[in-house]
């Protein structure tokens, strides 16, 4: 028996493409357009914006005769056993594959943004602590646990990472990202990307584009973001994650920009992803974008005319579950309103993904392959060393970190005694568990409270929780104070709950209305510094919040964002001393709540001045982060003339001073004194993290290419500008410890898609 083109392996997937959609009526090549979402809640809360408004019925065992596209979150909808899951699932494929007459199944995707959204699956960081250990290698090698766990149960897609650049720090989905800054946003997460893929699985970039510049960081409001923003700010984490990490997937954001809703912006879609970055694979809408269309953004009158302005645009597959790209644009194509070539084009990215997956091939196999453990010990393990290097020590001027082994310690706060105080609104325990509060977390996650008593088992600690995460109620502050008078140190552990639409003070829909501390955290904090014991303020948040009020009156600050399962003992390790803290913010920790919904990255206008009452000078800037021990900086490189083509090797030496080993993040910065159009006063341009045993020392050499100090000018083209700059090495945006300045020569350059985009470093 001959066996038909598409079937055979030997040939290209473009080619076995072609022949199969050949074949292929007008319903099956549409059904492989979109997603079902099996066991999907039509009622009450969801895990999806309106999702009990948006979610249709329909009947699985017709729907399933002309094919399937995408299986949504059978692992992450509901509490499910992983062995049972993963058979479940092959079954399903099973069953999807037998239904049609080309046999194919469905692509499984899942959420991973801190790990598998998945019961009994490892909760590892949140991306805003990925961003504070500014530690990609590490941050790859989380995305392939997390790969291969998805592997193992038989997902094909992950829906991460979170490439948006926080531009607000009220928005509740800060959490989700890396951090305030373009470069670490785009080389952690591209590192992410490294990882997942090296796993076999198709990462998914999200939100694309602007989403997170929101106007009033609201969440889904529109964006107001001008021309050089999205391309100096919003767009590079995007590029590169493409280029050096090699996304085969990217997810349209919910948002409009200036009125174009980026689902239904080809400019966007296709203009500047394919044709320009050159990127071959699949866009995905996100949950219900294409029927947002219709009933949010209000540009198409009908589900079909919201799919045809998707498709046009560059859409390929419908998200979490067919509405548009179903029975209404079938309806539309045979009426002529839908050109048959735009369901072709987006078939053909489906279904050569689906065969460089092997879903095309006569031995595909869903069955797994063995035992599964979503929480192994080197999971755990991986977490735990990523929360430790996560963890930023912010001021610690007394010295009363580490605690002293057998002191009397009073933890206060409603986030000391909680488990979910480590974790983000995607965790599988914050997302799903919520709604089966009867079912057990699945996976351990020992609490601040009782990790601290586990690291100082000499240490008389107590515990009053003093008040609630968001409530009214200071009924516990008298309790809280008792216990402070009876210790010799203080530990506030406040902080943020993580939850979804309104149901928590961080999250997808949770946004704030200024950077107070949420509920009365703030006055238990100034009752319990009122009493005169040293207090150690301990956060655990999605999202950095105003400490002006308490600045030179706490005996140290530690902040922790959501760090996950392991968090609790790596606070607690920072706390006993057993862990040198590294960390470094990934986003700027403000002076005042209001008045100030700013990100480092400012021109001259946007920074203090006479010109406004407000500064807007963060307490702790961008980058910053202390520890155990001290370390001393050397520079010999000299001021230097290149060409705009040219390149500058910047040398450094870290000595650690101390007497106890440690990592020093290095930062090189860019400052560009005149420019054609308005620049940053500063923005970050390379990085690198250096653990150093005591009195070692080691040279960091970043290599410099002027395609770094690029922009965009008034025409929109991205340019490299002879003239001054400065490089500045610095331990923070504001710490700079050595300057450099270069002169480019020559004449301004255009830059094309193939620009250096990172700044190489050297350690030796």
């Amino acid at each position: 028996m001959t066996t038909a083109p598409w079937r055979d392996p030997a040939l290209p997937p473009a080619t076995r493409v072609d022949d199969l959609l050949s074949r292929m009526t007008l319903e099956e090549k549409t059904a492989q357009l979109y997603g079902v979402w099996v066991g999907a809640d039509t009622d009450g809360d969801g895990v999806a914006p309106l999702q009990h408004e948006m979610t249709s019925d329909y009947a699985w065992d017709e729907l399933i005769t002309h094919g399937l596209g995408q299986l949504t979150r059978p692992f992450g909808t509901a509490p499910v056993d992983p062995e049972l899951g993963a058979r479940a699932l092959a079954r399903a494929q099973r069953r999807i594959a037998a239904a049609g007459r080309f046999g194919i199944p469905a692509l499984a995707h899942e959420e991973c943004l801190a790990g598998f959204t998945a019961w009994k699956a490892t909760a590892y960081p949140v991306p805003l602590a990925w961003g504070a250990s500014f530690d990609p290698d590490l941050v790859a090698e989380m995305a392939r646990h997390i790969g291969r766990d998805l592997r193992a149960v038989g997902v094909h897609q992950g829906l991460a990472p979170v490439l948006d650049v926080v531009r607000d720090p009220r928005w509740g989905r800060v959490e989700e990202t890396i951090g305030e800054d373009p470069y670490l946003v785009g080389t952690v997460g591209a590192a992410y990307v490294r990882g997942l893929e090296s796993a076999g699985i198709v990462a998914t970039l999200k939100h694309f584009a602007g989403y997170a510049a929101s106007a009033g960081a609201r969440n889904q409001a529109p964006v107001r973001a001008g021309v050089r923003e999205l391309a100096d700010v919003t767009l590079p984490p995007f590029e590169l994650a493409l280029r050096e990490g090699g996304a085969r997937s990217v997810m349209a954001a919910y948002n409009d920009t200036d009125g174009v809703p980026a689902s239904a912006d080809p400019g966007l879609l296709t203009e500047r992803l394919r044709e320009e970055w050159g990127f071959t694979g699949t866009v995905v809408s996100d949950y219900f974008g294409i029927g947002f269309l219709q009933s949010l953004h209000r540009v198409a009158g009908s589900p079909a005319e919201a799919a045809r302005k998707a498709l046009e645009a560059g859409v390929d597959v419908e998200l979490p579950t067919l509405k548009c790209y179903g029975r209404p644009l079938l309806e539309a194509v045979r009426a002529g309103e839908v050109p048959e070539e735009l369901i072709d084009r987006a078939a053909r990215r489906v279904l050569v993904q689906k065969c460089e997956l092997g879903l095309l091939d006569e031995d595909w196999d869903p069955d797994p392959a063995g035992p599964v453990d979503l929480d192994s010990t080197a999971n755990r393990a991986l977490a735990r060393r990523l929360a430790e290097e996560s963890v930023v020590l912010l001021d610690n001027p007394d010295g009363v970190l580490p605690l002293s082994p057998d002191t009397r310690v009073a933890v206060v706060g409603p986030r000391a005694a909680d488990a979910l105080a480590m974790l983000g609104c995607y965790s599988f325990p914050s997302h799903v568990l919520a709604h089966h509060p009867d079912v057990p977390m699945g996976v351990e996650i020992p609490t601040v409270l009782e990790a601290l008593r586990s690291e100082l088992p000499d240490a008389k600690v107590t515990f009053a929780q003093g008040c609630g995460v968001d409530t009214p109620d200071t009924g516990g502050f008298e309790e809280a104070v008792a216990r402070v008078a009876e210790a010799d140190v203080c530990v506030a552990v406040l902080g943020d709950r993580a939850g979804l639409f309104g149901r928590g003070t961080s999250g997808e829909g949770c946004d704030a209305t200024d950077l107070r501390l949420p509920g009365v955290q703030a006055e238990l904090l100034d009752t319990l510094v009122a009493t005169g014991v040293p207090v150690v303020l301990v956060l655990l948040t999605g999202r950095p919040y105003a400490l002006g009020r308490w600045q030179g009156r706490l005996a140290a600050a530690v902040q922790a964002f959501f760090p996950g399962e392991e968090g609790g003992p790596a606070v607690a390790g920072v706390l006993s001393g057993r862990v040198n803290p590294s960390g470094r913010l990934p986003v700027s920790v403000p002076h005042v709540p209001g008045g100030q919904p700013w990100t480092y990255l400012q021109p001259p206008l946007g920074l203090a001045g006479e010109v406004s009452n407000l500064d807007p000078t963060p307490l702790y800037p961008f980058g910053h982060g202390r520890g155990y021990t001290s370390f001393a900086w050397e520079s010999g490189a000299g001021d230097a003339e290149i060409g705009t083509d040219g390149s500058y090797d910047l040398p450094v030496t870290v000595r650690n001073t101390g007497e106890r080993a440690g990592a020093e993040v290095v930062q090189l910065y860019l400052h560009d004194p005149v420019a054609s159009v308005t620049r940053p006063d500063v923005r970050l341009i390379g990085y690198r993290r250096v653990e150093l045993a005591p009195g070692a020392a080691r040279t960091v050499t970043f290599r410099f290419h002027p395609d770094l100090s690029a922009f965009t000018d008034r025409t929109g083209t991205r340019i490299v500008e002879p003239g001054a700059l400065e490089l500045r090495l610095a331990a923070s945006s504001a710490e700079v410890r050595h300057t450099v300045r270069l002169d480019l020569t020559g004449p301004v350059r255009v830059l094309g898609p193939d620009r250096v985009l990172r700044c190489e470093t050297e350690v030796s």
